[in-house]
Parts: structure tokens; C-alpha cells; sequence
């Protein structure tokens, strides 16, 4: 009897051991409809995939040596977890509820996530919601009241999202774990640029078991050399008639750095509102260095011959395969950048009513 209980214990540690080498997904999804699997993905990468039998039910279990990032999606619904070995975490989700809820147990960080879950949601509608919204107004309109209306849509966006992330940091703030780091990462890099390199300052050298943590560090400390208060990078190109130019020549004045081509539709249509600007306060220290991502000079030129660009344009004719492209990070145009006289970065992507008003408030 002792022999056949002691073998019963040695059999229950050692199951023990083997599930603490993983991690276990019980889940149900009630009203699943024509929903049949459900994924598991780490970024976009998916890790592992299951069938719902007919209740809805499925186990999914995996290995996770560390604390690892998860999404969990069924149809078009994602639950974010944070998942290790041994968390044995409980799922329910109902695919008719609304606001898409759901209740999980036995993963104390994936449990933070959820209570964060629902500003995630509502951030998400809004955008939906200004979405729609903007597609119906934008029906019909010329150039011009169409880049009035997109200025009106990004300053409502501006404010929901100074909103979100005072809500998201505050949350990091209070959850000095992984959770708060997902929420972090949920940011807008262009609206939350300070607070996401104070952060990834904040968590440097921690969790470098997490690629996602690690990428988010690299990544952070790439976008903190074009943060507002950087020196900008200094780089040199050529004049339509082969004058060599720097950045650099233009310190002592306020430089709007406008990267742009004649090819772009959006910096045609903005080009009227830096030509007024211009002339408006060139005598007060105020000055534009177009580089332009074309690649035909006969293009170019015509360009800034239509549209009056009177200031420097410099332009190597590489187009995206420009140094610049990668020196300035640049991913779409048009892209700014203005400088003080120091030539330091004191504003980015300034554009229709935003760049007269930064330019009235700082120059007259």
C-alpha cells in the first residue's frame, strides 16, 4: 500500500513538472457561428490553431519559457494575453456580446490586460466611428474643402488620442510588468513620441528575453534621434542646377525641412499653404528646404516652376532609394520638419492652419 502511494505521488509531481513546462488554454466561444477554429499568434506570426468542437470548447496548450505577448482570435475578434508555463488560464467569450467582452481566469498578467481591454475597445470605435464619419462628409468635396475637412478630423483625433494616452501611460505607470508594457505599445508613435521614449528608456535592459520588448527598445531608441528637441541629422544633395547644399548652411534661421515630390497629390495640395507662409515671414528668420523625392528633373523642375517655390530644393534623384529616406525615417509624403536656428527639431508634419499658427506663436 505505502509502495503503490508513494508510486501515485511520484506520478502526480511528475505530471506536475510536465505542465509547468507549458502553458494551457481552456476556452469555450458560445454563439461561434460559422467560426470553427481559433488561432493563437504572437505579433503576426501565428504560433498554433484549433478546431471548436461542438459546444465551442478548445485546449490549446504551448511551451513559453518567459512571459510572451499572445493574441488569441476567433473570426475577427482578438484577446490579448500574456501567457508563461505554467499559467493553466480559463477563457469565455460570447461572439454576440457586445463590446467584444470576455472572462478569463488563472493568468494574473493576462487578467491586467483585460481590465485595460475596454479602453482598447473604445479607442478602437472611435476611430471606426471617425472613419465612417469622414468617408460620408468627404463625398463630392473639391481639394480645398477636402484638406479642410481632413485638418478639422485630425485635430478631433488629436484629442481623443492626447486622451488615450494619458489613460494607456497612466496604466504603465501602475503595472510595471508586461502588461503595461502591451498597453504602451498600443500608441501612436507620431502622438505619443514622448511618452513612448521616456518609456523605452524606462524598460531599457529589462525583459530582453521578449523580442517584442526588444524591438520595441531598437525601435524607440531609432525614432528618439528625429524626436522633437534632436539635433536634426545633417545630410547634403544638389540644387536643379548642381549647387552643392547642406542642412547645415541654413542654421541662424527657422527652417521648415519639407521632403516632398511632384508626383505627390497631398504635397501639390499643400505646397499653396507653404508658399503664403513663405512670403509671410521669410523677413522674420523664417526660411524652406524642399527635397524632393523624384527621380525626373524635368518633372521637378516643372513642379516647383507651377507652383512658385521660391526657396531652396535640393533633390539627388533617387526617390525612395534616397539617403535621406532612411536618414529621416521616411515612410510617406508629404513629411516635415521644422528646425529652430540651432537646428534643432521643434515640430514635425506641420500642415494647413497648424503650420501659420506654430509660425505666428513662434515668430511674431
Amino acid at each position: 500500500m505505502n509502495r503503490i502511494f508513494i508510486i501515485g505521488i511520484l506520478v502526480f509531481v511528475l505530471a506536475a513538472c510536465a505542465n509547468d513546462e507549458q502553458f494551457t488554454i481552456e476556452g469555450k466561444v458560445a454563439n461561434a457561428g460559422n467560426v470553427r477554429t481559433v488561432s493563437l499568434y504572437e505579433g503576426d506570426r501565428k504560433l498554433d490553431s484549433v478546431f471548436l468542437n461542438e459546444q465551442g470548447e478548445f485546449v490549446l496548450r504551448r511551451a513559453a519559457s518567459h512571459p510572451r505577448l499572445l493574441t488569441l482570435q476567433a473570426g475577427n475578434h482578438k484577446y490579448h494575453l500574456i501567457l508563461q508555463n505554467g499559467d493553466r488560464l480559463t477563457f469565455r467569450t460570447d461572439l454576440m456580446s457586445e463590446g467584444n467582452t470576455y472572462e478569463i481566469s488563472g493568468s494574473p498578467l493576462s487578467e491586467k490586460i483585460q481590465r485595460f481591454a475596454g479602453t482598447i475597445a473604445e479607442k478602437e470605435r472611435f476611430e471606426a466611428q471617425l472613419e465612417t464619419s469622414f468617408a460620408s462628409q468627404a463625398a463630392g468635396l473639391d481639394d480645398a474643402a477636402l484638406m479642410d475637412l481632413r485638418q478639422q478630423f485630425m485635430q478631433k483625433y488629436r484629442q481623443h488620442m492626447q486622451a488615450y494616452t494619458e489613460a494607456t501611460t497612466r496604466f504603465a505607470n501602475e503595472h510595471d510588468d508586461l502588461a503595461g508594457f502591451f498597453a504602451m505599445s498600443t500608441l501612436d508613435k507620431e502622438l505619443a513620441e514622448s511618452e513612448l521614449i521616456a518609456y523605452a528608456d524606462r524598460i531599457s535592459g529589462r525583459w530582453d528575453d521578449n523580442v517584442q520588448v526588444r524591438q520595441f527598445v531598437e525601435e524607440m531608441a531609432r525614432l528618439k534621434r528625429l524626436a522633437i528637441g534632436q539635433p536634426a541629422p545633417d545630410f547634403e544633395s544638389l540644387t536643379p542646377d548642381n549647387r552643392q547644399v547642406k542642412l547645415s548652411d541654413f542654421r541662424g534661421k527657422y527652417t521648415l525641412v519639407d521632403f516632398w515630390a511632384s508626383w505627390c497629390v497631398p504635397c501639390r495640395q499643400e505646397n499653396p499653404n507653404i508658399v503664403a507662409q513663405y512670403h509671410a515671414y521669410k523677413d522674420k528668420g523664417f526660411t524652406v528646404l524642399g527635397v524632393s523625392l523624384d527621380d525626373n528633373p524635368g518633372a521637378w523642375m516643372r513642379a516647383i516652376k507651377d507652383d512658385g517655390l521660391e526657396w531652396t530644393q535640393v533633390s539627388d534623384l533617387q526617390q525612395w532609394g534616397s539617403e535621406v529616406v532612411g536618414l529621416y525615417r521616411i515612410q510617406a509624403i508629404p513629411t516635415s520638419y521644422l528646425l529652430d536656428p540651432q537646428g534643432k527639431i521643434i515640430a514635425k508634419n506641420l500642415r494647413g492652419s497648424e503650420l501659420p499658427a506654430f509660425l505666428k506663436k513662434t515668430l511674431d
